[in-house]
């Protein structure tokens, strides 16, 4: 069960993490070659961001895997309550990237120079927090985790999962994630080429 957990852990972290890397390039270019950004895609992106980190992810993380870790050791207290306080901060921060987006898409003059700022912020944040979890976190719960909690934690990350979260946002973010990949362009998706 652990590698079941562990796996369905890290995959959550590598579709969030494409996401994010799709943003940031197709911001990029857009700010470094004078493309256009497809807001269509750059709003479901954001959605996907905010949307599966807040409604699935990040609490299925603090319900099963902290927890558990905080029941059996004070190791990991310091670096879990910093955890829990950026996934609490990360709703403001996808607000503020939010009312970005709509003002580059109004026209404002300057918006794309400082949503770029904002994503490139964002992604590394992103990024840093995700690495935290997975040298500091993970290693830790598989020093002091049961057989049992590994159990609880795959079965509550796995398909089924806990009904708090239920089968249907699961097949949501998924049909998210696919249609992400069929509207960004190449390299990041299949889509249309713009341009």
């Amino acid at each position: 069960m652990l590698n079941r957990a562990l796996t369905i852990i890290h995959d959550e972290h590598r579709s969030l993490g494409a996401v994010l890397h799709g943003l940031r390039f197709l911001v990029r270019e857009a700010r470094d070659k004078g493309g256009e950004l497809d807001f269509k895609l750059m709003w479901a992106m954001i959605y996907y961001m905010d949307a599966f980190s807040q409604r699935l992810h990040d609490p299925r993380e603090e319900a099963y895997l902290f927890a558990r870790l905080k029941e059996r050791t004070r190791e990991a207290d310091e670096i879990i309550a910093t955890l829990e306080k950026q996934h609490a901060d990360s709703a403001a921060q996808r607000r503020r990237l939010e009312q970005m987006l709509g003002q580059l898409e109004a026209g404002v003059p300057g918006s794309l120079e400082a949503f770029a700022s904002e994503v490139e912020q964002q992604v590394e944040e992103a990024r840093q927090h995700m690495k935290l979890e997975e040298t500091t976190v993970i290693p830790l719960a598989k020093k002091h985790l049961t057989t049992h909690d590994w159990i609880e934690i795959a079965e509550a990350f796995g398909e089924h999962g806990d009904p708090r979260f239920g089968a249907k946002p699961e097949h949501e973010f998924r049909d998210l994630f696919s249609r992400i990949v069929n509207l960004a362009p190449p390299p990041i998706g299949v889509g249309p080429t713009h341009g």
